[in-house]
């Protein structure tokens, strides 16, 4: 197992904790392929598939030739509505697509677990006892992503169940995203500098992933 720091809720270094191997230990035989192919997945299915433009068919327009066949020393005109003219249809446009594929659940959860497993690797992974706030407070949030968080960083933050207060002080923060713990998935790690769980949610992740 990965032995890591613990901190307090106000940022101090309380202790060790370790990462359990399921999670964060975790082998394929190609995971930056696996990695690349669930991700890749993903993303598609978060596009609407509303682009869209008018074809010839679509086009209001006469259909009358514009000129004859012969004689004038022109290419054979066609109609107004042709994608050879200004204001004509577009040719092989984009037209609505449903790009939603559904990812296989133990594709899934073998990517998040790669996922865990490079950020431990990177030293990415920040343990919290609790975030202990019974009102939202931003400046506390702020003061605390500091203390945890070198640099600029994108940071995730996983809580185990809802907390209103805790979603409300992080919401404002730049760079700062939030999800329930059982919920997380690999692009969603993948997409974040470093990744801030409370001791709760990585019991609820065993629970859940390993």
């Amino acid at each position: 197992m990965l032995e890591i720091n613990k901190y307090s809720v106000q940022g101090k270094e309380v202790g060790k904790i370790e990462l359990p191997a399921t999670l964060f230990a975790a082998e394929a035989n190609n995971p930056r392929a696996l990695l690349y192919e669930v991700i890749k997945m993903y993303r598609a299915n978060q596009r609407q598939g509303t682009s869209s433009v008018k074809n010839r068919a679509a086009i209001t327009g006469s259909t009358k030739k514009l000129f004859k066949q012969k004689g004038t020393g022109n290419a054979r005109p066609g109609d107004i509505k042709t994608p050879l003219r200004v204001g004509g249809g577009m040719a092989f446009g984009p037209q609505p697509h449903d790009w939603y594929t559904k990812i296989p659940k133990k594709k899934k959860r073998l990517a998040l677990r790669l996922a865990l497993t490079q950020k431990a690797q990177e030293g990415e992974i920040i343990i919290v006892e609790s975030f202990e706030m019974e009102e939202p407070n931003t400046k506390f949030a702020r003061e605390l992503i500091e203390n945890l968080v070198t640099g600029k960083k994108r940071a995730l933050i996983l809580i185990d169940g809802s907390a209103p207060a805790i979603v409300k002080s992080f919401s404002n923060l730049p760079f700062v995203s939030m999800n329930r713990a059982d919920s997380t998935f690999a692009y969603e790690v993948m997409n974040a500098g470093c990744l801030v769980l409370t001791e709760d949610a990585l019991n609820k992740m065993v629970e859940v992933f390993a």
